[in-house]
């Protein structure tokens, strides 16, 4: 089974005014966290953890046919 993920842009505050939405399908966790580190490939490995919680706290919706894994579109101001 696959989820829908709806995950809330990672830059934090001061370092940047910027956030958005990102959907993502994925099977878990993990493979969310995935698709967002190779889908924003000048992620540096010290914001890993903040990703990833992140995609724990997202909202997670059941899908119910089966989808590709994929970062499906993103808002980002």
């Amino acid at each position: 089974m696959k989820y829908l993920y709806i995950v809330d842009y990672w830059v934090p505050f001061p370092s940047s005014e910027y956030g958005g939405v990102i959907n993502v399908i994925a099977e878990n966790d993990n493979e969310c966290h995935a698709l967002l580190l190779s889908w924003r490939s000048d992620c540096d490995d010290a914001h890993d953890s903040r990703i990833m919680e992140r995609v724990v706290n997202a909202q997670k919706f059941a899908l119910m046919n089966e989808e590709e894994s994929e970062v499906i579109n993103a808002f980002i101001t």
